[in-house]
């Protein structure tokens, strides 16, 4: 089976001196209401042709099934509209992004369901132009996953594809069921059929949650989180004549190394993986790592350290066309509510800046979702409280953000 790599960078040396970092303008696009726009939007937005795409963890304050939403230029402002609201029975609480597949329909998980632990869903616009407030996209079942042999629930990790079509996940485990794994479903005429790849038993340290997958030279790589004992791993899947070898490549102390990564790993022409752990390391709030292979044996040196509480530290990573990285962590930075942050290569080391903080009130608060970049190096991200105080019982219901250089 031949895997496409879907989260691979370049990373290029900068050659000239690293001056000031040029002025940042940020900016909240919309604060939720947790009324018909939904609340606690958790995995941050997707980008498709000067839209933003995202998902509402609840349709309403704390209560719902959660949904679906396009953002969408109005001059000067952005329109928030929702593409799709769920009621139980067809998946509840999306809580990763929502992606454009190869075919160039929009996927998504929902963590729970009423008749299964969770789905992959498919939505597709509406063929007619819409004269309502609340025109929603179709919705296509992918996969529901079964109570019967539990494999997890659908976890905050992107869906990603390989050259054959084929969509790859992982799940997380749920309160009784500790499974977790990597799964694949594969399109077969107008359905989908989907096979669990690999399963981590207690022998794994049984982890609690685990991030996306990166599709890299025909394996499957990872990062699991925060198992009952130790403080999560990478490891490596090889498909061996058809089937998948499962090989943990570092586990992770909780010291100066760090522990308990929660964001998808991204690799460089080499083979190197780079990733981000929540906690440990010397500032105590996460760290940015390498893990470069040598023959069977993988060797982990941290780049950089972040400073906070444990469990703050960033989540995944996202480069530029330059090689710069930027990501966001949960509840670092200054107000121990978050911050968005760039990293820059230089030829010994990289440079860390804060590009935001966030306060915690009306711009928002805990921003653990993926971070997006436009083309002209505007982010766009979400929170999970904060923005409108009167929503939410006062801690908000969440905004959608903007971060122009």
């Amino acid at each position: 089976m031949k895997l496409k790599s879907c989260f691979c960078l370049t990373l290029i040396a900068v050659l000239a001196s690293i001056g000031p970092a040029s002025a940042q303008t940020f900016s909240v696009l919309h604060a939720f209401t947790g009324t018909g726009d939904g609340a606690n939007p958790t995995a941050g937005v997707t980008l498709r042709g000067g839209a933003l795409f995202g998902t509402t963890y609840s349709t309403t304050i704390r209560a719902g099934d959660g949904s679906v939403f396009e953002m969408q230029r109005a001059g000067n402002t952005w329109a928030l509209t929702p593409i799709y609201k769920f009621s139980g029975p067809d998946g509840r609480n999306p809580n990763a992004r929502v992606v454009f597949g190869p075919d160039s329909h929009l996927y998504g998980t929902t963590q729970y369901g009423d008749a299964s632990p969770g789905t992959v869903f498919q939505l597709t616009p509406p063929l007619n132009i819409c004269k309502t407030a609340f025109c929603p996209w179709s919705r296509k079942l992918v996969t529901d996953f079964p109570f019967q042999g539990f494999i997890g629930i659908p976890s905050t990790g992107d869906l990603v594809w390989d050259a054959e079509g084929n969509i790859y996940g992982t799940t997380t485990s749920f309160v009784g069921h500790p499974g977790v794994g990597v799964y694949q479903s594969a399109p077969a005429g107008n359905s989908w059929t989907t096979t669990v790849l690999t399963m981590y038993t207690q022998g794994q340290l049984s982890p609690s949650a685990s991030s996306g997958v990166l599709l890299n030279d025909g394996n499957i790589f990872g990062a699991m989180c925060c198992g009952s004992i130790g403080h999560g791993f990478v490891y490596e899947s090889q498909n061996v004549n058809g089937t998948w070898n499962f090989t943990d490549i570092y586990d992770f102390s909780g010291g100066t190394d760090g522990g308990d990564p929660r964001g998808a790993l991204v690799a460089d022409g080499s083979g190197n993986l780079y990733g981000t752990t929540a906690s440990g390391g010397s500032g105590g709030g996460g760290t940015f790592f390498e893990l470069s292979p040598s023959g069977n044996t993988w060797t982990l040196q941290v780049l950089y350290n972040f400073s906070g509480p444990a469990n703050c530290g960033p989540g995944g990573l996202i480069a530029d066309g330059a090689g710069n990285l930027y990501g966001a962590t949960n509840c670092d930075g200054v107000f121990e509510s978050g911050n968005v942050f760039k990293l820059i290569k230089t030829q010994n080391s990289w440079v860390y800046t804060s590009l935001y903080d966030f306060e915690g009130t009306t711009d928002g608060r805990f921003p653990n979702g993926q971070v997006a970049i436009d083309t002209d190096g505007t982010l766009y991200g979400t929170t999970i409280w904060g923005g409108n105080i009167t929503c939410g019982q006062s801690e908000g219901c969440g905004v959608v953000w903007m971060i122009k250089p």
